[in-house]
C-alpha cells in the first residue's frame, strides 16, 4: 500500500468511523469490508438480509466480526427514516412511495448517512454512478455555496501527488462550475497533504488564443479568485505552461503559478476523464478515484470493474473525508 493510503490509515483508525456499503452481497465489497473490521479501521455497515450476507461470507472464508447488517426489510428505524425521507424531499414523495424507494439499498444507505447513523457511503460496484449519485443529490445534497458535485482523481506515483477535476461528472461545466470545481478540488487537495496550487487548463495560456472555451476558463479564474482570494490559482494555463517552470517563465512570467501546480483543473469532462487515463496509462500513475466533493457527507463511487482492493481503499477516503 502506498505511503498515501498508510498516511490515511492511520488518521482514520483512531477516529471511530462508521461506512454503510450498500452491495451487501459482492464478493469484491464482502472482502473489504472484512479486512477493514478486523484491521479496526472503519466499523463497516452492510446493506443486505442478514442469513444471506452471513451465508455469503462463510461460501468466501470470510469473518464479519465487527461488521454490522442492516435489513432495509426487517430494521427498527424504518418508520423514523421514512417520515425522515419525506421531510427531506419536501413534497416530492409521499409516505407510500418512500417506503418502496427506501427497500432499494442505495436510498436505504444513504438515509443512514443523512441520519447520523453512519458517516459516509461507498457504493458503485454493482450499481451505476447515477444509482449511487442520485440517492447522495436528493438526500445529502450539496454544501451552502455548492451548485453542482463534481469527481476528482488522486493521481499518484511514489511521493508525487496531484489532484485532477472534474473527471467524472460535468461534462460541460460553466465558468461559475469551474469556479466551484476548483475551489473543491483544493479543499480534497488538503485532507490529502497536498498544499493546493490550483491551475485552471486550456488550450491557450493568458490570452493567447481567443474563443469562447478560453474566455470561459479565463473567467472561471476571476470568479474563483473572488470566492476564495487566499487561494494560489491561476489561469488560463496550458498544461506544460502550469508544470514545466521554465515553459511558465516565458508564457505566463507574472503568475502565482510558476510551473508549480499540483491541482488541475480541465475544461471540460472529456479533457479531464482522457487527462487522467493518459497519466495512469503512459505515465504509470495510479489514479485514485473517482472522489466526489462538494456533498454535505461524503458518498463515493466505485467502478463496477475495480476489486477488492479498490473498495478497501475508497473506504479509506471517504472516512477520511468524514473527518
Amino acid at each position: 500500500m502506498s505511503n498515501l493510503f498508510t498516511g490515511l490509515k492511520e488518521k482514520v483508525s483512531a477516529s471511530n468511523v462508521s461506512i454503510v456499503f450498500p452491495e451487501g452481497l459482492d464478493e469484491r465489497v464482502l472482502g473489504a469490508v472484512a479486512r477493514l473490521a478486523a484491521d479496526k479501521v472503519v466499523t463497516p455497515i452492510v446493506v443486505g438480509n442478514e442469513e444471506e450476507v452471513q451465508a455469503k461470507a462463510k461460501s468466501l472464508n470470510l469473518i464479519l466480526d465487527g461488521v454490522q447488517i442492516f435489513d432495509p426489510h426487517n430494521y427498527d428505524g424504518f418508520d423514523e427514516m421514512v417520515a425522515s425521507f419525506v421531510e427531506r424531499r419536501k413534497g416530492k414523495a409521499t409516505e407510500e412511495a418512500a417506503r418502496k424507494i427506501l427497500l432499494d439499498e442505495n436510498y436505504f444507505g444513504t438515509m443512514l448517512v443523512h441520519m447520523g447513523k453512519a458517516d459516509g457511503l461507498v457504493s458503485g460496484a454493482a450499481h451505476s454512478t447515477a444509482d449511487t449519485v442520485r440517492p447522495a443529490l436528493q438526500i445529502i445534497k450539496t454544501r451552502e455555496g455548492v451548485t453542482k458535485t463534481s469527481g476528482v482523481f488522486i493521481m499518484v506515483r511514489g511521493d508525487e501527488k496531484y489532484v485532477f477535476a472534474d473527471c467524472a461528472i460535468n461534462i460541460s461545466p460553466n465558468s461559475q462550475d469551474l469556479a466551484e470545481i476548483a475551489i473543491e478540488s483544493a479543499r480534497t487537495a488538503n485532507m490529502f497533504d497536498v498544499d493546493p496550487r490550483v491551475a485552471m487548463l486550456s488550450f491557450s495560456t493568458k490570452g493567447s488564443a481567443k474563443s469562447p472555451e478560453t474566455e470561459k476558463v479565463a473567467e472561471a479564474v476571476k470568479i474563483a479568485k473572488e470566492m476564495a482570494p487566499s487561494l494560489t490559482l491561476d489561469g488560463e494555463f496550458q498544461f506544460d505552461a502550469a508544470f514545466v517552470p521554465s515553459v511558465a517563465e516565458k508564457k505566463a512570467p507574472g503568475s502565482d503559478i510558476k510551473g508549480d501546480a499540483n491541482v488541475f483543473v480541465f475544461p471540460s469532462l472529456e479533457a479531464g476523464n482522457i487527462g487522467y487515463k493518459i497519466a495512469q496509462r503512459l505515465g504509470n500513475f495510479e489514479a485514485v478515484g473517482p472522489i466526489l466533493q462538494g456533498l454535505n457527507k461524503p458518498v463515493n463511487d466505485l467502478s463496477r470493474g475495480c476489486n477488492e482492493e479498490d473498495v478497501y481503499k475508497l473506504a479509506l477516503i471517504t472516512a477520511a473525508q468524514a473527518l
